[in-house]
């Protein structure tokens, strides 16, 4: 591994957002830091679908929220029939202030292109919520860091909530792979074995790919 790398540091940022937790049928439950597969999704769009997108890239995440809270909204549920059932107020869990940071690795140049004009509206979450987006060039170094509020693999550290996300899923919907991970959104100083961190010492750890042609099989069991 090379001592240092180029990279994209993409910032997002939003208001509100929401990102509802797939393992709960029938209630929504939210989850405290957007799945894998909801970041990539927002990479495809900027690049203009998947069909633009190399099946093997690779990112790393960081995320944080500045608060949440619980409001109202309206589900249009569809009946086992495939009939809309008459509309349902619920519960709704969202996060206030979000900051996400993204890694790219590869084709750096290219995917800052592809960020400043995407081809589609960024959203991350809910498809009303839009996003303002950052990307700048920066120098990663192949030393380990701080976990902070990165989402890492699940078997790199036992510190943070212990998630179940979905890490790719396919394009009709059928298939996902799920992954275990793990987040602090308080952050922590915990060191962990990282491939990479910043200048300021946050890990940078590169997780799988969210392509959907990689939604066949989880690593995990």
């Amino acid at each position: 591994m090379p001592p240092e790398v180029n990279a994209l540091e993409v910032t997002v940022t939003a208001p509100v957002a929401s990102f509802r937790n797939p393992l709960y049928a029938g209630v929504q439950v939210g989850l405290p830091c957007p799945p894998p597969a909801t970041v990539g999704g927002m990479l495809a769009a900027a690049a203009g679908g998947w069909g633009a997108v190399d099946p093997g890239l690779r990112f790393a995440m960081a995320f944080r929220a500045e608060g949440g809270g619980e409001d109202l909204e309206t589900y249009h549920p569809l009946e086992a029939s495939g009939r809309k059932a008459d509309p349902t107020p619920r519960l709704r869990n969202f996060l206030a202030g979000i900051t996400l940071t993204v890694w790219l690795v590869d084709d750096v140049e290219r995917w800052q292109r592809m960020l400043r004009r995407p081809v589609w509206p960024l959203r991350l979450g809910r498809s009303q919520d839009l996003v303002d987006v950052r990307a700048r060039t920066v120098t990663l170094y192949a030393q380990p860091g701080s976990q902070g509020t990165a989402i890492v693999p699940g078997e790199l550290t036992r510190v943070g909530l212990q998630l179940r996300l979905p890490t790719a899923v396919s394009l009709d919907r059928s298939r996902t792979r799920w992954d275990d991970y793990r987040y602090d959104p308080h952050g922590t100083p915990q060191q962990i074995d990282s491939q990479f961190s910043d200048r300021a010492r946050q890990a940078v750890v590169l997780l799988p790919p969210t392509h959907p042609v990689h939604a066949g099989a989880s690593l995990t069991a």
